[in-house]
């Protein structure tokens, strides 16, 4: 974990870039919708408003190795957004990530889209399984779901 760190100015780049492209790589076969995932969707406006309000990096950490290749957004003891570079994916980054999340803010739980089924199979490896809350994702016909942190020594039996 000790390429985690604090997020800062220098990363805002970064940050929207990364956030932009996974966030199109895994969301444009659930929502298609080519309108926001090309038009609205854009690095340049994600990273302005990063700079108008900088206080958003106050709960951002990225994982950097020679450069940013991932973030996380922790909000109290939930995972908000975590994202690594598509380029830079399977290699153990969102791991460490979530990791960090947990040793450092006792993190528990998060939210994940019900058809993210590689997000959801990614939080279960790390100890995550999802709840009965289910609740409309504002704006869209999809749904996001709950996943909470299992108990330390507490086997996810049901696969």
């Amino acid at each position: 974990m000790n390429h985690i760190r604090k997020s800062t100015l220098q990363d805002i780049s970064r940050i929207a870039e990364i956030l932009i492209f996974t966030k199109r790589m895994s969301y444009r076969f659930i929502f298609r919708d080519d309108k926001v995932s090309f038009g609205e969707m854009q690095v340049l406006p994600l990273a302005q408003e990063y700079l108008a309000a900088p206080e958003k990096l106050e709960q951002i950490w990225v994982y950097d190795d020679a450069f940013v290749k991932g973030m996380i957004h922790i909000e109290g003891a939930r995972i908000e957004e975590l994202y690594v570079d598509s380029f830079f994916q399977n290699e153990g980054i969102g791991g460490e990530l979530v990791d960090f999340a947990i040793e450092e803010f006792d993190v528990n739980y998060l939210y994940v889209l019900e058809k993210n089924k590689q997000a959801i199979r990614f939080y279960k490896a790390h100890g995550f399984e999802v709840t009965a809350e289910r609740c409309p994702e504002p704006g869209t016909e999809e749904f996001i779901v709950r996943m909470e942190r299992r108990p330390a020594g507490r086997s996810n039996a049901a696969g």
